[in-house]
C-alpha cells in the first residue's frame, strides 16, 4: 500500500539506516513569521519538505519596533552604499545566537535583499561548517547593480540561483561557480493521486495574465460555455495570506481539480525587467504537478527542455488569444489524449520536480550525500507516480 502521509514519511525515515545515508545537523532560518506575501510561500513551502524527517533546527527571525523602516531604508541605501557594509547590517531583527554546531547553514532567500535577514544571526559561520544560499530570483540585468551586495553573498560557500539565465554572469560576478536551481512544488500537495477529485473547473488562472487570452475565456465563460476561475485583482502576488500553507493548500486544490491551467515565462508582462530574458515560472511545476493540461507558451530556453521534456507538457495558444477556444474544443473532443496528458504531467512531476529532488540537488552540489530521509520520500514519489501512469 502506498504511504503519503508525511508523517508516516517522517517516522520511516528517522528508523531507517542506509548505506551512504547521511544524518546532517541543519540550522535554517526563516522570515516567515512576518515576510508573508503571496510569492513567497512556494519557499516556504520548499523549507517545510526539508523539515520532514531530517534533523533541522528552523530559527524564525523576529523583527523589533522599527524592523519595517530600518529594512527597507537599508535595502535602498544599500545598493548605493560605497563602503559596502550596509548589507552586512542587522536591520531591526532580534539578535540569535547559535548555541550549537551545524554541518550546514541554509539560507532560502526569494531576493536579494533578504540577505539582509542572515545578519541577525551572531556568528553563524563559526558555528556551521559549510554554508548555502539558495537566491531564488534575481535578473540577469540586476546583477551589475549588486556590487555592494557582493561581500554578502561571499560569506556562503555555496550559491544556487532560480534563474538559469542568470548563473553565468554571477558566477563571473561573485568570482566563483554559481549553480542553477528550478522551482518546484511539495508534489503531495499538488498532486491528485492516488484519489483524484473530479475536475470540475474548466480553466483557471492565476498571476499575470496575457489579455487576449483572458478576453478569449472571459467572454466563453460569459456565454456560459466554460467555468473560468481567475484573480480580479492585480499585484494579487504581494498579497500577505493568513498562512503559508494554507495558500499553497487552496492554490493545490484548486489546480488538481481544473482541466487547463494557463502558463506563461517568468514575469511575461514585465519585459522591461527581464531584458528579453526568459525563464521558466513557478506556474509550470504546479500545473503540471496537479495533473492540469498545461496551455500557453513553451518558453524559449534551454531550461524548459531540460525540466519538461515529455510530449504535450505544455499545449501552445497564440498569445493575442485568437486560437484559445479551438485549441480547448479540439482537446475536450479527444478525451483519450487529455487524460494520458494529464497523468503524464502529474507522473514526471513526481519523478522530477517535487522540492526534496531540488534539494538534493543542493546538497549534492554542496558535496553532501543524501540523506535516509530523502531516499524514504523519493521511494513513495516513484510509488505515486507509478499509480499515476496506471490510473484510467
Amino acid at each position: 500500500m502506498v504511504v503519503s502521509s508525511m508523517t508516516q514519511l517522517s517516522q520511516e525515515a528517522a528508523s531507517e539506516s542506509e548505506p551512504g545515508a547521511v544524518k546532517l545537523r541543519i540550522c535554517m532560518p526563516t522570515a516567515r513569521d512576518f515576510a508573508r506575501r503571496t510569492y513567497q510561500c512556494s519557499l516556504y513551502e520548499a523549507q517545510d519538505v526539508l523539515l520532514e524527517g531530517h534533523d533541522v533546527d528552523l530559527i524564525r527571525l523576529e523583527p523589533r519596533w522599527g524592523f519595517r523602516f530600518h529594512y527597507d531604508w537599508q535595502k535602498r541605501l544599500a545598493y548605493h552604499d560605497i563602503s559596502k557594509t550596509l548589507a552586512s547590517w542587522n536591520p531591526g531583527l532580534r539578535k540569535v545566537s547559535l548555541a550549537e554546531y551545524y554541518d550546514v547553514f541554509v539560507a532560502v532567500c526569494q531576493g536579494p535583499s533578504d540577505l539582509l535577514y542572515m545578519n541577525a544571526i551572531k556568528g553563524w559561520q563559526d558555528r556551521c561548517q559549510t554554508s548555502i544560499c539558495w537566491l531564488d530570483e534575481l535578473w540577469a540585468v540586476d546583477v551589475p547593480l549588486l556590487k555592494q551586495w557582493m561581500p554578502a553573498l561571499r560569506r556562503f560557500e555555496h550559491v544556487f540561483v532560480g534563474c538559469r539565465g542568470t548563473v553565468a554572469p554571477l558566477s563571473e560576478a561573485l568570482g566563483k561557480k554559481c549553480h542553477w536551481m528550478p522551482g518546484g512544488t511539495d508534489t503531495f500537495r499538488f498532486s491528485p493521486y492516488p484519489n483524484p477529485p473530479a475536475r470540475v473547473i474548466d480553466v483557471y488562472s492565476i498571476g499575470r495574465r496575457l489579455e487576449g487570452i483572458h478576453r478569449a475565456l472571459y467572454g466563453a465563460a460569459l456565454r456560459k460555455e466554460i467555468f473560468y476561475s481567475y484573480d480580479t485583482c492585480p499585484e494579487i502576488a504581494d498579497l500577505q495570506p493568513y498562512d503559508h500553507r494554507q495558500h499553497r493548500e487552496f492554490l493545490a486544490n484548486m489546480v488538481k481539480r481544473s482541466r487547463y491551467f494557463l502558463v506563461a515565462p517568468g514575469k511575461v508582462t514585465r519585459a522591461s525587467e527581464t531584458r528579453g530574458q526568459i525563464e521558466v515560472s513557478y506556474r509550470y511545476f504546479e500545473g503540471a504537478s496537479a495533473g492540469a493540461v498545461m496551455l500557453g507558451q513553451v518558453p524559449e530556453c534551454d531550461a524548459y527542455g531540460e525540466l519538461f521534456p515529455w510530449p504535450d507538457a505544455v499545449v501552445p495558444i497564440k498569445t493575442d488569444g485568437s486560437d484559445t477556444m479551438d485549441v480547448i474544443g479540439s482537446l475536450n473532443s479527444d478525451r483519450d489524449r487529455l487524460s494520458a496528458m494529464s497523468r503524464r504531467n502529474a507522473a514526471e512531476s513526481f519523478l522530477r520536480h517535487d522540492w526534496i529532488w531540488r534539494w538534493k540537488e543542493i546538497f549534492r552540489g554542496a558535496g553532501l550525500r543524501p540523506t535516509a530521509a530523502m531516499r524514504a520520500r523519493e521511494r513513495r514519489l516513484r510509488e505515486l507516480a507509478s499509480i499515476a501512469l496506471q490510473t484510467t
